[in-house]
């Protein structure tokens, strides 16, 4: 089987289910965020020893997004079921990473400048385009509907990719580079 399919060359993709769109869709958008996102994971896997601690967890976060992305390309009309299994502990999964995270580097009370080592400035690329791909998903569960699991999932993920980022630069010895305060934060232990 050939990888060209020329089924593409007018503007518009396939969905699950056989239904055509043009490549601009929201649904096409969100999903190909997320490919970017998964992209930049495999980079950042590439960037780590084979044994550090993080490999087995980020490998485990790859094939949960391929298996959302599925799902994302699955219109909720679609004949067919989709069967990948949705990352329904996803959330779970990511704060009890968080939690270990944060033992390691203390609590966060500042917004940071992305960057210090060369890991800590890919996991906030990661972050950022889980951000993207979260308005993304927003807007494409305004048109159709999509199991709840995957934006908690989602939106536990940048939480994450910002903690491993301050943990490798405490892993690291390197500073981190506050902006401000996080005022939220401030508010809520006056209450």
């Amino acid at each position: 089987m050939k990888i060209y399919t020329k089924t593409g060359d007018k503007g518009t993709t396939g969905l699950f289910g056989g239904t055509r769109v043009g490549k601009d869709d929201v649904r096409v958008e969100c999903y190909g965020t997320f490919d970017e996102v998964n992209s930049f994971i495999g980079l950042l896997r590439s960037k780590l020893p084979v044994d550090h601690a993080w490999q087995e967890r980020l490998h485990e976060i790859q094939m949960l997004f391929m298996n959302m992305m599925s799902h994302l390309a699955t219109p909720s009309t679609a004949t067919k079921p989709n069967t990948a299994p949705l990352p329904v502990d996803g959330a779970v999964m990511c704060e009890g990473w968080i939690d270990e995270l944060e033992a390691q580097a203390g609590p966060s009370d500042y917004f940071l400048l992305p960057g210090g080592t060369e890991v800590s400035a890919l996991c906030h690329v990661v972050r950022t385009q889980v951000r993207r791909g979260e308005r993304l998903l927003v807007r494409l569960m305004k048109e159709d509907t999509v199991d709840p699991s995957i934006l908690s999932f989602v939106n536990r993920l940048s939480d994450l990719f910002f903690a491993m980022a301050r943990a490798e630069m405490a892993g690291a010895g390197v500073s981190e580079e506050r902006w401000n305060s996080f005022l939220y934060k401030k508010k809520k232990r006056r209450s």
